[in-house]
């Protein structure tokens, strides 16, 4: 990724078109890759049939912030991929709904050990976007495939 954009992610962050277009905003994008907050505001353009919020753009919220933060953490010997992921509504989305975005170090370095041990892994990170009132109105899990870099044949 370029310096400048990696510099200035949280500026440029809300400016991606996928995120943008479905209205997200990502409110708290810390400097380490540790912490996201994205919220989605209730608009016409991400409404649904029956007035509540299009599932597309609450699974929006969490498709790529774990993938991303894993690669930034992880560093550059490492690959990681999305390879599923699943949504369950739990409730109407109505209003503002939010979701949070953490990744330990504890996390990391596990799936630091783990990669040395097996070469590969594949890993399950989940997040809940709860509306005004903390209710879950969707949990989402994302399976992730993490595994090192190998280095290019020669010849």
């Amino acid at each position: 990724m370029n310096k400048f954009f990696k510099k200035n992610t949280r500026k440029w962050i809300n400016w991606w078109p996928p995120l943008f277009g479905a209205g997200i905003r990502v409110t708290r994008f810390d400097e380490d890759w540790r912490a996201v907050d994205v919220e989605l505001p209730l608009r016409w353009w991400n409404r649904n049939y029956v007035g509540t919020h299009y599932g597309g753009s609450l699974y929006s919220m969490a498709d790529p912030f774990y993938m991303v933060m894993l690669i930034e953490n992880l560093g550059k010997g490492y690959i990681v991929w999305d390879k599923s992921a699943t949504i369950r509504f739990r409730r109407p989305g109505r209003g503002r709904v939010r979701a949070e975005f953490r990744l330990s170090e504890e996390t990391v370095q596990e799936i630091r050990a783990a990669v040395e041990r097996e070469g590969k892994i594949e890993r399950e990170f989940a997040v809940n976007v709860t509306d005004e009132g903390g209710e879950v109105v969707a949990e989402v899990t994302k399976l992730l495939h993490i595994r090192k870099k190998t280095e290019p044949r020669q010849g």
